[in-house]
């Protein structure tokens, strides 16, 4: 049922349990999302439940009614268009983090060092959010942003099945960025991001 918050839309509601029910698992890839079922257990018409199946579509979370289950095409088509955006966006950190900002950044390898996975997660989120808004460039935040659900999913793959090197790698990227040597940062970041879609692959294939 939803709560009784009743200040908020039903929509926004059923659409955050719905996106939550996704990212932790309890709605596996494939699952069918069937309408008249959803709104009973929420407790809500059938129009908020349509409303956010179509904003789920769009992030890529919902194909077809039911939960995206990635196949290797589709992982390798987002992860080269983050490869790309995410890479010039550690060259632009290089140039343009300011001091308060690259503490983030390593605040972030070190909750990424002694976290629990969730505090892991956050810091991993954190870290390239912080990369990301430093190319200062709206067009490019948004395409990464309309992506955050799926690269949630992938994120969690990694950290969860414990990517060999993941905070080293984000530790070297640091580096670079303080070191303010774009060229490294972005070629670190790159082979950061091509080994995370190695892992996924990895893992699928297994």
């Amino acid at each position: 049922m939803l709560g009784s918050d009743r200040s908020r839309p039903a929509f926004h509601q059923s659409y955050e349990i719905i996106r939550d029910k996704i990212l932790n698992g309890e709605l596996p890839g494939g699952t069918k999302i069937v309408e008249e079922k959803v709104a009973a257990e929420l407790g809500v018409s059938r129009t908020p439940i349509r409303e956010s199946i179509r904003k789920l579509e769009q992030e890529g979370l919902i194909v077809n009614k039911r939960v995206v289950k990635p196949t290797e095409k589709d992982l390798r088509n987002m992860f080269q268009v983050r490869i790309l955006l995410e890479g010039f966006s550690a060259k632009c950190a290089a140039s343009y983090l300011k001091e308060d900002e690259l503490e983030s950044l390593y605040n972030c390898v070190e909750i990424g060092r002694k976290g629990t996975v969730e505090e892991i997660m956050r810091a991993n989120e954190r870290f390239h959010e912080i990369i990301v808004n430093a190319s200062n460039n709206q067009v490019m935040i948004d395409i990464i942003d309309r992506m955050q659900s799926t690269i949630y999913l992938f994120r969690k793959t990694v950290v969860f099945y414990n990517r060999p090197h993941l905070i080293d790698e984000h530790e070297e990227i640091y580096e670079a960025i303080k070191a303010r040597d774009g060229e490294k940062a972005e070629r670190l970041m790159k082979s950061h991001l091509q080994a995370d879609l190695d892992f996924c692959l990895h893992l699928i294939g297994n």
